[in-house]
């Protein structure tokens, strides 16, 4: 009867090992042949919802919504570590880098330009010339496309006389901030529309995350459903300053984000926000924040608390 026991259990242990050897070599076999189409580990993961573990936080993530009227400026700290989304518009140089002295910001790890219009790299130039910087990265247009403004072209030409190492924006990129991380998600192709090459940035931080969506359309908001993108986010900065071509109810209801903060200046020319992004926003629960109404938004979290504080 113990000889038996014995017998099932090897045949049991012969069985488990070469299913393992089995599932590891077909892994294996899909690493070489794409064409197979077996997901990877991380797709897998994405899959489910689930993403590689960053660090342990440590300390303290604050990302400020810095007020520049209907334009777009984002700082991210933590610990000595800082980032910068987007520059506002001409002549808010002064008025960024003023607020980046005062909280004693004396360098940029990471810089990002969403995308080439000027209410989001309009100082981008000073910025560039004033503050070293560890990483630009930036998405660009087919080359019969490239913008030719002067404010694109300055910038570009501040990065070359700062000989700032600069990344093509891809899609799956990770760059550690401290010890929050922050994952590229778009643009997932080529296009002629600016707006819809804006690079997308999700944030995380222990248990608490920020999704950064520049200026991208709903053209977009579908790729990153149908392409199972992590959406969800505890904080979303509305696309498009609040306009009907972005923020579809769709959506909205994948990232369910606690607060939403939206760009916008006072009795700006374009309507921002949408009635219709506004009653989307508020028919999911999400507490709005306003730059128009709220100045400047910070929000501080240690990576699982998560508290807001409003200039107005």
């Amino acid at each position: 009867m113990a000889r038996k026991r014995k017998f099932k259990q090897s045949r049991l242990y012969a069985i488990v090992a070469a299913a393992v050897l089995v599932f590891c070599a077909v892994i294996q076999i899909g690493q070489y042949i794409p064409s197979l189409g077996i997901p990877s580990w991380d797709e897998l993961f994405a899959s489910a919802g689930f993403s590689e573990p960053s660090a342990a936080p440590e300390g303290e993530l604050q990302v400020h919504f810095i007020d520049v009227g209907n334009a777009d400026c984002i700082l991210i700290r933590q610990g000595e570590a800082s980032a910068l989304i987007d520059a506002g518009e001409r002549g808010d140089g002064d008025l960024i880098l003023a607020h980046l002295n005062s909280l004693g910001v004396s360098k940029l790890d990471i810089v990002i330009a969403t995308h080439p219009h000027a209410d989001h790299i309009g100082a981008m130039a000073e910025v560039v010339n004033t503050l070293p910087i560890g990483k630009f990265v930036m998405s660009f247009m087919p080359e019969s496309e490239t913008p030719t403004t002067a404010t694109y072209l300055n910038m570009l030409e501040a990065l070359d006389d700062k000989q700032v190492p600069v990344d093509e924006a891809s899609p799956g990129a990770v760059y550690e901030l401290g010890t929050a991380r922050l994952t590229v998600l778009a643009p997932l192709e080529e296009s002629k529309e600016e707006n819809n090459i804006s690079v997308v940035t999700r944030l995380t931080f222990g248990e608490r995350s920020f999704l950064f969506m520049g200026d991208a359309e709903t053209e977009v908001e579908k790729k990153l459903l149908t392409d199972g993108a992590v959406l969800t986010a505890d904080v979303l900065k509305v696309g498009h300053h609040g306009s009907s071509t972005s923020s579809s109810y769709a959506f909205l209801q994948r990232v369910s984000p606690q607060y939403a903060v939206i760009p916008c200046g006072v009795d700006n020319s374009y309507d921002h926000p949408s009635d219709k992004v506004l009653a989307r926003l508020d028919d999911l629960n999400a507490t709005i924040y306003r730059a128009d109404v709220h100045g400047h938004i910070v929000f501080t979290t240690d990576g699982k608390k998560l508290d807001v504080s409003t200039e107005k």
